[in-house]
């Protein structure tokens, strides 16, 4: 018959998802672990197996939130509104105050020592998402909502890669509202922006042009 668990494994998780977020996996001991859910060594290979694991756990779950995320920005009816959606949820989730500031996954991949096979599973879990944003720009382009010269995969890795700068930037200290200003500057490059806004304000600039054209009066002669 197996050790009964001492604790409530739910709390265990959220606890260790903490202390990940904070500290990255590297970071986080077993010692700290056990005390800080308040379970013996025992205890806690019973539930968990080990610390790197738990990890795992809890990173699946954490992902999954992110590619439900992902899926819900793509069936937003253009490119530009998917990259929006995503960048918009991403700083909110990442300069949320109900947990440390930044992305779990990157404040724990970024210390991970090269030879850890742990960084190179969380950067396939980041490309997996970035994939799923390269097919939607296919689609985009196939349609004629990018640029047909748009190259999808260069546009999501650009995505990512403004994604997860934001999330080095929350954990360095960055603030919502500045990170909002980061999303506008890299919507306002996005691909089509520039010459839809120029053609709009062309398109006004001649709709104001021909009301207020002064009316040239004929001489009489």
């Amino acid at each position: 018959m197996g050790r009964p668990r001492e604790f409530d494994l739910e709390t265990a998780i959220e606890t260790a998802t903490d202390f990940f977020w904070r500290h990255g996996y590297e970071g986080t001991s077993l010692s700290d672990l056990t005390a800080a859910i308040d379970i013996t060594p025992p205890s806690f290979y019973f539930a968990f197996q080990s610390k790197e694991e738990l990890f795992r756990l809890v990173i699946e779950r954490y992902f999954a939130i992110h590619r439900d995320r992902v899926e819900t920005a793509c069936q937003e009816p253009t490119a530009r509104a998917v990259a929006a959606k995503m960048f918009y949820g991403y700083a909110d989730l990442i300069t949320n105050p109900g947990h440390p500031a930044g992305c779990l996954g990157m404040n724990s991949a970024l210390p991970c020592s090269p030879n850890n096979p742990l960084r190179n599973w969380l950067a396939d879990l980041r490309k997996q998402l970035r994939l799923k944003l390269r097919k939607r720009f296919v689609a985009a382009r196939a349609s004629g909502d990018l640029p047909s010269g748009t190259d999808p995969d260069a546009l999501a890795r650009l995505a990512v890669t403004v994604a997860w700068g934001m999330a080095v930037e929350a954990q360095s200290g960055a603030t919502r509202q500045e990170l909002h200003a980061t999303i506008e500057a890299a919507l306002a490059a996005w691909p089509g922006s520039s010459n839809a806004s120029i053609g709009h304000r062309a398109s006004r600039l001649r709709r104001v042009t021909r009301k207020h054209k002064p009316r040239v009066r004929k001489r009489r002669t």
